[in-house]
């Protein structure tokens, strides 16, 4: 079965008796996209599950809260975004930074959905190692390619300064592969 194109179902949302169907055929479109988007954030499959299902419980429980101003792609990023960032701060609390075990590699290591090669485990290191907001505009940019006029409706912010943020993400980056090679 065909989804609908996102206006359709933005303009279901609005109306009680086609919500929850509306609902349904928005979390099978956004599901993937939004996985993969928390998945750069958060790292680990079973957290980013969590994440997921945490990011359309917040979307069904506002959903009187989408007036349809912003795309619906934009919304649920956002939403999805928030809530990664409020399990990263959640985890950091709860993790102790000399435990060589919560080391993002043994992380990635001991996770059976991550199937990469050296390159990709290297290049998930680098991105744990940048600054939250340089690692939220590249896994944006460079993942889920999307435009940095969608990147600034999602993260509220200038299209000069992601511009800025992913120019020093991929230099820091890059001189993390330089020094690891």
């Amino acid at each position: 079965m065909k989804t609908p194109d996102d206006s359709i179902i933005s303009q279901q949302l609005t109306q009680q008796s086609t919500r929850r169907t509306a609902f349904e055929q928005m979390v099978r479109k956004y599901t993937s996209q939004l996985y993969w988007q928390i998945r750069h954030i958060v790292i680990d499959h079973d957290d980013t599950n969590d994440v997921l299902q945490n990011t359309f419980i917040k979307a069904w429980t506002n959903i009187d809260n989408f007036r349809g101003d912003a795309k619906l792609s934009t919304w649920l990023y956002r939403i999805a975004v928030n809530e990664s960032l409020t399990f990263l701060q959640k985890k950091k609390l709860t993790i102790n930074i000399d435990d060589p075990e919560a080391s993002i590699a043994n992380e990635l290591e001991s996770d059976p959905y991550f199937d990469g090669d050296e390159t990709d485990r290297q290049l998930q290191q680098a991105l744990q190692s940048l600054p939250e907001k340089q690692r939220l505009v590249f896994s944006m940019k460079y993942f889920q390619e999307m435009k940095y006029e969608e990147i600034s409706e999602v993260l509220n912010t200038s299209v000069g300064a992601l511009k800025a943020s992913y120019h020093f993400a991929v230099e820091k980056i890059q001189k993390f592969f330089d020094e690891h090679d």
